[in-house]
């Protein structure tokens, strides 16, 4: 086999991890794919989180650390609707992790598609493969792949022991559009390259191994007949820590002068490009005295300052054989942080006040040059046809970038301009910080300082790119390389040529020295992006071999260029900062997850009119109530934005309230009416309440002015049911009369907002009449009937916000619940001992009866103590036992500190100790105390 520079040998010395075996490296073809690597934890915690995640998804490591995973990732899941599958037909948004979870929950590995939504509320298209786990090292390991730039160019592929790279052809494959996620045979030793992804110490990778192995190892499909074993694309180290310890040497000024050769006058060639054997041509002789006269005057008036280099801006001379990269003058920057005494860039002395700001010149080789003033110090004169190009790039720039305040359509539309006509490739690397926090950095950018590669452009004719980042990657550039230079000195920095010793820190910090004659002979401008003060990211452009380089000319130009993108960016950072806070707001207000409630299935939807802001004023709520029953809430508070959000957060916090008082549905719209006329007048809202008693199979509702309810029969027939409407929250003076309702179970409830049924111009009638015929089917779950409903009713151009709730009602079978009634005797207590052990035999709940004996006599002997006439006690078995006891005191029961205990008000004490829920709640007339044990 020959000896390929890019193959990766398998380590040799080294012992296998626990798993896999020696020889388990591939020997045929294999998919090479970045993969992110998730690891969550027995309390649902996120416990690993990978590099290729945070590039991935957008959230850094350190902020999702042991943070709960539900509600980090949302996942938008296609409809389950003929003809409208895949990622782009995208219905509800579910959590990412939780769907996992229950895709695992039958303990067998998983693999397939699941669109995400990342930080930058951005839909990815990702393949997943997801295993659960079981004891210690966690509940899931998932492992996730971006599917896009798999459809599109097709995995990379690998052949052989030593993993020679190479590229999958789509013309021979067909496409790359079915390509999807798969998982091999079970039973297959770990690889070692996938082994060395996985999270923590080799020695403790054994139950994560073993999940692989016993799941089947990740792969990619991709025909019907072609399956790919999968392995990671990279090596676990991240390229951001590449570059540590190399050092770093650079000419000095006067070595510099002394190499650098007079700058090329323009040539009539094709725009940019270079003429072959162009000779150099020297510098006029007013651009030499234009140059040197300043120069010349600061070093008259500093020669008495010993130990300072002049050409350096009054930064120390540094020791002959070994310099850092010169910097041409140093002072507040036009955009940015103003340098200060004690920084290790800041001047040792004051500097001519009116001195330009020069970029900061990288030399590369050249012809020498005859001793003389500075050449190449400043830049040569602009010539009228040049300043007129110049303007007319600025002038573009103004009409082209910054048309949205998308953050990152704004980076596109920046790159787009530069490539081909300035440089052949661009790319815009943000301060991953900046993006990522709500507030400002107090720190300036130091060698720590993670960018992120938010857009890049290249010139697909003029050379291959395939070394560059993707958008997406995070990578770290310290101060030694261009890039880290410019971000942390606020300053332009050109380097003509990237010489050699340039090329080893930049290809260091690209991800390895391999890279040193990819990016070695081209030509480097590197620009700060800095807007009121603070530094966003940088530009950095790049030019082949056959183009002239940057000269100090393009560097100012593009210095006002970049100035004026980073404004743009800067406004869409605020945009989205503002928006984020909306979201955030709106998302806070309303339940991500339906409340599993024994008798009543639920789901639920919301689309805001706005997709951008994702604010509105619609809500939707479902409680759970004493004796397993439910209310069911939709309202609509009347306006859009931010203000009927927060409206809203009141109205729904009032209601929850309520509800927990357990009062009927009138009675508590006219107290959220009476809450409205205290907070304002312009706190109007449409509000429909139902109670769902799943024992005695009723339903109570009672409305405010919104849109009819439809009852969904379990023939599949339609009812828009008639309750007396009243008049919105907020309006003051009108009843609110509520209407009960029998309901069969395998019944459907729909309760929406206008926004669902209404178009613009037209009758809500029509929208009710087909929400009324035949829509939905009694056998589908509540999510599919939401799936169903949105695809027939709603369509994009609507502006008014949605909001969706479909409750099946199943109803508690009477043999699942036992009701006593008993009277205020103490000796009911021992009654109810004996009721309860007795129904507990015949339910065949032995198991459990003592810890339950001992509570209800608790609760017993706490009832008939306060009671005035009457105490119930009721059991409900369903997926676990609910125990509730009430009584016609409306005092609520408190828990009292150890200390103050004595022979009495231990009740409560051993039922928060030996319960898994218990809570108290009032009732209509009195309170009731409950329990809940699992089964």
């Amino acid at each position: 086999m020959v000896d390929d520079p890019n193959s990766t040998p398998r380590p040799t010395g080294t012992a296998p991890e626990p798993g896999t075996a020696p020889g388990d490296q591939p020997s045929g073809v294999v998919a090479l794919v970045r993969l992110a690597v998730v690891l969550v934890d027995r309390e649902g915690r996120i416990a690993q989180w990978s590099r290729a995640a945070e590039e991935l998804f957008g959230h850094r490591a350190e902020a999702v650390h042991d943070r709960p995973a539900a509600g980090l990732l949302p996942a938008a899941e296609p409809r389950s609707v003929p003809g409208q599958a895949g990622p782009g037909a995208t219905g509800r948004r579910r959590d990412t992790f939780t769907t996992l979870a229950e895709l695992t929950s039958d303990g067998a590995a998983w693999a397939g598609q699941l669109p995400v939504v990342d930080r930058e509320e951005h839909l990815r298209d990702v393949l997943w493969w997801a295993y659960p786990l079981d004891g210690p090292a966690g509940r899931l390991l998932a492992l996730a792949a971006d599917a896009r730039p798999l459809r599109t160019a097709g995995p990379r592929l690998a052949l052989g022991e030593r993993l020679l790279p190479f590229a999958a052809a789509a013309g021979a494959l067909g496409g790359f559009h079915r390509l999807s996620a798969a998982l091999g045979a079970a039973g297959r030793p770990v690889p070692g390259t996938l082994a060395a992804v996985l999270p923590g110490a080799a020695e403790r990778r054994g139950p994560l191994l073993a999940a692989l192995a016993r799941g089947g190892l990740p792969a990619l499909r991709l025909d019907p007949s072609t399956v790919l074993p999968l392995h990671p694309a990279d090596p676990a180290a991240g390229t951001a820590h590449a570059a540590a310890g190399i050092g770093r040497r650079y000419p000095t000024a006067q070595q510099r002068t002394a190499r650098l050769g007079p700058p090329a006058p323009p040539e009539q060639s094709a725009p940019g490009r270079r003429p072959a054997a162009a000779p150099p041509a020297a510098p006029l002789p007013a651009q030499r005295e234009a140059a040197a006269a300043p120069a010349a005057a600061d070093r008259t008036a500093r020669s008495d300052r010993p130990g300072v280099d002049l050409t350096t801006g009054g930064v120390p001379a540094p020791p002959r054989g070994g310099t850092t990269i010169e910097q041409t003058t140093v002072g507040p920057s036009a955009n940015g942080h103003r340098l200060h005494p004690g920084d290790p860039a800041a001047p040792t002395a004051p500097t001519a006040p009116a001195a330009p700001v020069a970029p900061i010149t990288v030399p590369g080789p050249a012809a020498a040059a005859p001793p003389g003033p500075s050449a190449g110090r400043f830049g040569p004169f602009l010539t009228n046809g040049h300043a007129g190009e110049q303007l007319a790039l600025l002038n573009e720039v103004g009409g082209k970038v910054g048309t949205t305040l998308d953050l990152g359509f704004t980076a596109h539309e920046l790159c787009r301009v530069l490539v081909p006509r300035v440089a052949d490739f661009a790319c815009v690397d943000l301060v991953d910080g900046l993006i990522s926090d709500s507030e400002l950095p107090a720190a300036r950018p130091d060698d720590d300082t993670m960018l992120r590669r938010v857009a890049l452009a290249r010139n697909e004719s003029a050379g291959q790119w395939d070394h560059v980042l993707a958008e997406g990657s995070l990578v770290a550039m310290p101060r030694r390389t261009p890039p880290g230079m410019a971000l942390q000195l606020n300053q332009p920095v050109l380097v003509p040529v990237v010489t050699r010793d340039v090329a080893v820190d930049y290809a260091a910090a690209l991800g390895g020295p391999e890279l040193v004659p990819v990016v070695s002979g081209r030509s480097m401008l590197v620009v700060p992006l800095s807007a009121r003060g603070t530094v966003l990211g940088i530009l950095k452009l790049l030019r082949l071999p056959d183009r002239d380089p940057f000269d100090e000319g393009d560097a100012a130009t593009l210095k006002e260029l970049a100035a004026r993108a980073a404004l743009s960016l800067d406004n869409a950072r605020l945009h989205r900062a503002e928006s984020r806070v909306a979201t955030t707001l709106q998302r806070s207000m309303i339940p991500t997850r339906p409340p599993q409630i024994p008798g009543v299935q639920i789901a639920h939807r919301y689309l805001p009119g706005d997709s951008r802001a994702e604010v509105g004023g619609d809500w939707f709520d479902a409680i759970q109530l004493p004796g397993s029953r439910v209310a069911l809430v939709v309202g609509d508070v009347m306006g859009h934005g931010l203000h009927s959000a927060a409206a809203m957060g009141r109205f729904r916090t009032a209601m929850q309230t309520l509800a927990a008082l357990d009062l009927p549905p009138g009675q508590l719209l006219r107290h959220l009416d009476n809450l409205a006329h205290k907070l304002g007048d312009d706190h109007l809202a449409t509000c429909l309440y139902a109670v769902y008693d799943p024992i005695n199979r009723t339903c109570e509702l009672a409305s405010a002015g919104h849109v009819p309810p439809v009852l969904v029969h379990p023939d599949g027939t339609g009812e828009l049911l008639e309750i007396p409407a009243g008049a919105p929250i907020g309006v003051g003076g009108v009843p609110f009369v509520a209407k009960t309702i029998d309901v069969t179970d395998g019944s459907m409830l729909v309760l929406c907002t206008d926004g669902l049924v209404e178009v613009r111009g037209g009758d809500i009638g029509a929208g009710l009449a087909a929400l009324c015929g035949n829509l939905i089917d009694p056998r589908q779950s509540p999510e599919e009937a939401c799936d169903v409903v949105l695809d027939r009713l709603h369509s994009d151009d609507r502006k008014d916000d949605v909001a969706l709730l479909v409750a099946r009602f199943d109803g508690v079978a009477p043999s699942e619940v036992a009701t006593w009634d008993l009277t205020v005797d103490q000796r009911e207590v021992g009654r109810a001992r004996a009721l309860v052990r007795e129904q507990l035999a015949a339910w065949h709940l032995e198991s459990i009866g003592d810890t339950v004996v001992l509570l209800v006599s608790e609760l017993v002997t706490n009832a008939v103590r306060v009671a005035r006439d009457r105490v119930q006690l009721q059991l409900i078995r369903v997926d676990k036992l609910l125990v509730e006891v009430s009584d016609d005191n409306h005092n609520l029961p408190s828990l009292e500190p150890a200390e103050q205990l004595g022979e009495t008000g231990r009740g409560l004490t051993l039922v928060t100790k030996l319960a898994e829920r218990w809570g108290t709640a009032r009732k209509a007339v009195g309170k009731v105390v409950w329990f809940e044990l699992p089964l």
